[in-house]
């Protein structure tokens, strides 16, 4: 499927920038703007509903999983600390390698002619409207702030009640997502389409000048994700007591399956083998690693808000201290909601909320898709080296505090 994205952004780009300025071009972009817009209202139309169902599943799973001990409870904590700041670091870093490496003057061209950014409260009204009256309305202006926050509140309400009525909530919302990431599948197979309508577009108006813009995007998005990994060493490091040499041999295996699958899912089994090279009993890895797989992917959530960045900087949305705070939150949040699939299947419902509550355009998302195959490869390195790195923090930790496991210690000859 990505192949055939890819294709269709490259034949759209190459078809466009061909005819840009020639007669045919007015009308083919009459044809292929709408086309565009209708394939990105598709995909637009299941953010709202999928990252509220996946933040509620998520908060619920995780909060039922905290009552199962103190490993499980110790992971989360790291897990909420580990992605507000990898998301905080990448909020306030982007904008310095974007002052260091500047966007292309042509790529300004790449802004959609009759989009408009969402508008952004001021500081004082954000915050007086950051607990929606009416989460419905929220929903429905794609306040993605409020809507977060009550979801969270919502998921964690759920997983206070009785457990039938708990089991029956999740189910529910379980099925939403199933359903929601089914449409989005059906969207994706009208993808190549979609993307070549879009890009024609684009390459109609900045003929290959785009071309660079695309690049820098591949290089900023997978520096996030380097970045992520080479933080994970500094603090398995420091907090995990283990040389960066000797985590770096265990976590190798790993990170090869990562690169080749895409799928943290997929990387699971490997990550599990590396829990003795990280000297870290396999009861406890058996804990901490499915559940970093479900709630925990630093990697993709520091790369969300260098994309939201990156999309600000492009459209020339001004971005204060306080909107790239609110950004990095919201991807920390969301993040506990995305699915352990391939980002070009999550991309909108992880990305889009980013975006929204930096009143950063869209528009450009489904471009960014057809090229997410590269950095998806980093993603996916970063998020199981992040999450070898929390399973040793873990485990060396649990070790401290609890001592040996008794079944462990024999009684000398």
């Amino acid at each position: 499927m990505s192949t055939r994205i890819f294709a269709g952004l490259v034949l759209g780009l190459i078809a466009g920038a061909l005819l840009a300025g020639t007669e045919a071009s007015g009308p083919l972009l009459a044809i292929a703007l709408p086309v565009g817009k209708l394939w990105l209202d598709a995909l637009t139309m299941t953010v709202v509903p999928l990252v509220f169902s996946l933040l509620v599943t998520g908060i619920v799973s995780a909060a039922g999983g905290a009552s199962g001990g103190r490993t499980t409870t110790r992971a989360l904590f790291w897990f909420v600390v580990l992605s507000t700041a990898v998301c905080l670091v990448s909020a306030f870093l982007t904008p310095l390698a974007l002052d260091l490496w500047p966007i292309p003057p042509e790529a300004a061209s790449l802004r959609a002619p009759a989009g408009e950014a969402p508008v952004i409260a001021a500081a004082g009204d954000w915050l007086a409207n950051i607990i929606p009256t009416n989460p419905l309305r929220a929903a429905a202006d794609t306040a993605m702030v409020p809507l977060v926050i009550f979801a969270v509140i919502f998921g964690l309400a759920v997983s206070r009640i009785e457990g039938e009525l708990r089991t029956s909530v999740q189910t529910f919302f379980r099925a939403v997502v199933q359903a929601m990431l089914q449409i989005v599948h059906w969207v994706l197979l009208a993808g190549p389409v979609g993307v070549f309508a879009l890009a024609f577009a684009v390459g109609a108006r900045t003929g290959f000048g785009a071309a660079g813009a695309l690049v820098q995007y591949v290089v900023l998005a997978s520096g996030a994700c380097i970045l992520t990994a080479l933080l994970a060493y500094v603090v398995v490091a420091i907090l995990g007591r283990m040389s960066p040499l000797v985590f770096a041999r265990a976590a190798l295996p790993a990170q090869v399956v990562a690169a080749s699958t895409q799928s943290s899912l997929a990387s699971l089994p490997a990550m599990i083998e590396a829990a003795e090279p990280l000297g870290v009993d396999k009861r406890d890895a058996g804990i901490v690693l499915p559940l970093a797989v479900s709630v925990f992917r630093a990697a993709s959530a520091a790369a969300n808000v260098t994309v939201a960045v990156y999309l600000a900087y492009l459209h020339g949305v001004p971005l204060g201290p306080g909107t790239l705070v609110i950004g990095a939150l919201v991807a920390a949040a969301v993040n506990v909601g995305a699915v352990g699939l391939p980002a070009q299947v999550s991309f909108f419902a992880i990305i889009g909320p980013v975006c929204l509550a930096m009143g950063v355009p869209i528009d450009l998302l489904p471009l960014l898709l057809a090229i997410e195959t590269i950095p998806d490869i980093f993603r996916t390195i970063g998020n199981v080296t992040a999450d070898l790195a929390v399973t040793r923090m873990v485990g060396v930790r649990r070790e401290a505090v609890d001592g040996p496991d008794p079944a462990e210690i024999t009684s000398p000859a």
